[in-house]
């Protein structure tokens, strides 16, 4: 296969795998899977913070999420500590995932592992592709699922909100915090205005 056609065999297999998502997301008034609509997201916001993104950050991009509907966080005790060792998980998981699918379509072996060390995110802050990775999920959740996790959660306190929103920051590159900013425009009133305590005290 030629590179061009390695990278449409990849994405062509994460898209049938996440389109098997037995749970659903409205997208511009149609249902779809919901970690397909999620991928088509990260790709969109990937090409809107790098207009020539590499090959392997297309495919980590799509695989952000892939199956994730098959590692619920039900399956984890309760706890922030619980919490993150179900995302750490998952991130192997994806990994996994996205390393075996590359090389079904004939990557060689250190573009399958670079993929996959990117979607563990062990390497957040001295890895570029890692926080760019980051950067693009932190916008896909601003701009997509933001405000339904804000109604979902109305029990939380102040406090704990403005934690999350500077955990969220805190994750993200200069070049993400500039987009989000520009995003954050066009939030409703009530999530811009913590948005703006948040960074005020940040």
């Amino acid at each position: 296969m030629t590179q061009p056609t390695l990278l449409a065999c990849a994405l062509d297999k994460i898209d049938a795998a996440n389109r098997a998502d037995p749970n659903c997301e409205q997208l511009d008034g149609q249902s779809l899977p919901k970690e397909y609509a999620y991928s088509q997201h990260m790709t969109r916001w990937l090409f809107e913070l790098e207009p020539q993104p590499s090959e392997r950050m297309q495919i980590a991009c799509r695989a952000q999420h892939i199956e994730r509907w098959t590692m619920p966080r039900r399956d984890f005790p309760e706890g922030r500590k619980a919490y993150y060792e179900w995302r750490q998980a998952c991130g192997r998981m994806h990994g996994r995932r996205a390393a075996e699918i590359m090389a079904e379509c004939g990557y060689p072996e250190d573009e399958c592992k670079r993929v996959e060390t990117i979607l563990t995110k062990r390497e957040l802050r001295k890895d570029g592709d890692t926080q760019l990775l980051e950067d693009v999920a932190c916008m896909v959740f601003l701009e997509r699922y933001f405000a339904d996790f804000y109604e979902q959660n109305a029990d939380y306190d102040r406090e704990k909100w403005l934690r999350i929103v500077r955990r969220t920051w805190g994750k993200m590159s200069p070049r993400g915090h500039e987009a989000a900013l520009k995003l954050a425009e066009g939030m409703p009133v009530h999530l811009l205005a913590l948005l703006q305590e948040a960074l005020a005290q940040n």
